[in-house]
């Protein structure tokens, strides 16, 4: 079974389409950590990663993030290893209190927005100061909730897309750049 993902993750990556490079992600991700910095400069920002996708986005951009901040995690996903979402799993809420803090939470994409807007009401009901949102990819579509995204890296096509943080079935999650299935 487990050589059978292998070989279709494989053979996935073999025929997709580059539609993100990693230049312009690493450009993305200096603009984005360079205006958070900017806009929450006095705040003493909670940085909230979803895991796992916002785990190499978090990476890209702590580095240009470059004011005093703490860190923690959050775990939803509606994937689990899957191309099509279906009921929101909560693994892990943050362990911080959210009372009262400016709270920045990054993420992978912004896809239908349904485990996102899950995400901020959760976070809402702690009664923040503020929060934000930062995703290095928007899909381009009209489909879901979609909530409001404060900091955005790149648009990617309507096509189902992986790399940097974003997966296939579970794999290349480590791609330094985004790439979409060969459609048809």
């Amino acid at each position: 079974m487990i050589d059978e993902m292998l070989n279709e993750a494989l053979a996935v990556k073999a025929s997709a389409d580059c539609v993100v490079s990693e230049d312009a992600i690493q450009d993305a991700a200096k603009r984005m950590g360079n205006q958070i910095s900017q806009d929450l400069a006095d705040k003493n920002p909670l940085v909230i990663t979803v895991m796992n996708g916002g785990l190499y986005p978090a990476g890209l951009l702590l580095p240009h993030i470059t004011i005093p901040m703490q860190l923690d995690y959050l775990h939803a996903t509606r994937y689990r290893g899957e191309t099509k979402g279906g009921e929101l799993v909560w693994a892990r809420t943050p362990t911080y209190d959210l009372t009262g803090r400016h709270i920045l939470i990054i993420d992978d994409i912004l896809d239908e927005g349904y485990t996102l807007e899950a995400i901020l009401r959760c976070c809402l009901t702690q009664e923040p100061a503020s929060v934000s949102t930062a995703v290095l990819a928007n899909k381009l579509h009209d489909r879901g909730p979609r909530p409001d995204v404060t900091y955005c890296g790149v648009d990617v096509p309507d096509r189902y897309v992986f790399g940097c943080g974003m997966d296939y079935k579970g794999y290349w999650r480590n791609l330094p750049a985004i790439y979409a299935v060969a459609e048809g």
